[in-house]
């Protein structure tokens, strides 16, 4: 028969500080300075001021929490594995390039650490599977191919996902980006812009050991068509194409950028680019001279086409990027109406322009010009005593900072030599205002915008407007 006996204190006078205590929900082992472990209610107190706190040879510890660090496993890596919370990695590619996976379902805080353990990277490179998380900020994995790199990886949240802290400043300091030159070039947050406002050469220097960070977004923009004068149609603007922006994000396209795809570019590889000029306007006295297309921009192998030109009275408008606007009857009673040119000549897919609007006769006296197209809209017709508004241009924050460009120019009103008549507007995103009443000369469009000029009205020294230049624009992740 075996008895029980409680004992809420037991203390040995002479020596207490091996003695268990307990009290209510504290236990103590030891007194006084001395103490080694306090339990009190949910809290544990190992060891004292001063002390040391050991763990049992072949005893391991879990839970304790880290901050910054991780338990290196004694077992080199020389095959792919799957990574652990909380554990760093000795890695051995002599024989043979390696993937790491990365634990599955990660929480904030949570790290692994690696280190090339016979500095073969370079040779046999490490490959980090990121296994449903983002790489800073990107979905795709990632490769190391550093000699002797050394670097940890935390999860900082579900949008940045894993991110690469390097130990070792002597190696790699993240994952590697594309590098390039041309043109001029500016930051908006984790990209950089290259603006070409002239003909150059975007230059490619280094490219990303991830596929997806090596393609490049872009705006070509063609040179704005140049106005015509006396009863003469307002000019197209500059042909518009842009890619999608999802390879770069983080700003909002044209409707014209729906679904033309980014370019993947090479390492120590150089892509020309051409800006085309604006167009001419009709020059006084007129005669024989004329009116010219804008000029065309490319890059790489993608181009835009020049804006139509504007026309004198009796003629059908230009087609071009967006065409020109159908010009009045010269002299009245000879067309009614003159239709306005094609725009999206020559033909791409998504379009990259729309048609000019059409000419106006009013059989004895009023001939109006119609409004260039723009990239965004067709060029307005023109009705008695009005020219009609160039067609609007599109968006784009390409840059960083939404720009709209690529407006058509206004038609000019011509009534018969006798004054009266209202040109058109030049539509959004630069394009050039016609001659406002009779006899005048037309606007310009606005430089590095694709904007057609603005008919002139009347002859003598009145002018057609000259077409906006066009521009071209890059864009890629830098970090």
């Amino acid at each position: 028969m075996t008895s029980k006996i409680k004992v809420d204190n037991i203390n040995k006078v002479s020596d207490d500080t091996t003695i268990i205590k307990k009290c209510g929900s504290t236990t103590t082992v030891g007194s006084g300075s001395g103490n080694t472990i306090v339990v009190d209610g949910s809290a544990i107190t190992l060891g004292r001021c001063g002390g040391t706190v050991a763990l049992a040879s072949g005893a391991t510890q879990t839970g304790f929490g880290r901050t910054g660090t991780v338990d290196w496993q004694t077992t080199i890596k020389t095959g792919d594995f799957t990574a652990v919370n909380g554990e760093g990695y000795f890695i051995n590619t002599t024989s043979g390039a390696i993937t790491m996976t990365l634990p599955a379902s990660p929480t904030v805080g949570s790290i692994v650490s690696f280190k090339d353990y016979a500095r073969t990277f370079n040779s046999n490179s490490l490959s980090v599977g990121r296994n449903g998380s983002n790489m800073d900020g990107d979905a795709a994995d990632t490769t190391f191919d550093t000699a002797g790199l050394s670097a940890t990886l935390i999860f900082m949240d579900s949008t940045k996902g894993w991110s690469l802290i390097n130990d070792d400043a002597t190696q790699q300091t993240g994952v590697s980006f594309l590098s390039a030159t041309g043109g001029t070039i500016t930051e908006d947050g984790n990209f950089k812009v290259h603006t070409f406002t002239g003909p150059g050469t975007f230059a490619v220097q280094g490219t990303s050991s991830s596929a997806p960070l090596n393609k490049v977004d872009y705006l070509i923009l063609a040179g704005g068509g140049g106005g015509g004068k006396s009863g003469a149609s307002g000019a197209g603007a500059g042909g518009y194409r842009e890619t999608n922006g999802t390879s770069t994000g983080c700003y909002s396209i044209s409707p014209i950028g729906a679904s033309l795809t980014a370019l993947t570019v090479a390492a120590c590889t150089s892509y020309p680019v051409v800006v085309g000029a604006g167009g001419t306007g009709m020059p006084a006295p007129g005669g024989a001279c004329s009116s010219t297309n804008g000029g065309t921009s490319t890059f790489n192998s993608q181009s835009s086409a020049g804006g139509g030109k504007g026309k004198n009275g009796n003629a059908a408008g230009i087609a071009g990027g967006s065409g020109g606007g159908g010009a009045g009857g010269v002299p009245p009673g000879t067309g009614n109406p003159h239709p306005g040119g094609a725009g999206n000549t020559p033909p791409t897919s998504p379009p990259q322009g729309n048609t000019g609007g059409a000419g106006f006769d009013g059989i004895v006296v009023n001939t109006q010009g119609g409004g260039g197209g723009g990239a965004g809209a067709v060029g307005g017709n023109a009705s008695s005593a009005v020219g009609g508004n160039g067609g609007n241009g599109t968006a784009s924050s390409i840059t960083g900072a939404s720009v709209t460009r690529a407006g058509g120019g206004g038609g000019s009103a011509d009534n018969g030599g006798n004054p009266g008549g209202t040109g058109g507007t030049g539509g959004t995103g630069g394009g050039g205002n016609a001659a406002p009443v009779y006899p005048g000369s037309g606007s310009s469009g606005t430089a590095n915008t694709g904007g057609g000029g603005g008919a002139g009205s009347g002859g003598g020294s009145a002018t057609g407007g000259s077409g906006g230049s066009g521009i071209v624009i890059i864009r890629y992740k830098f970090q």
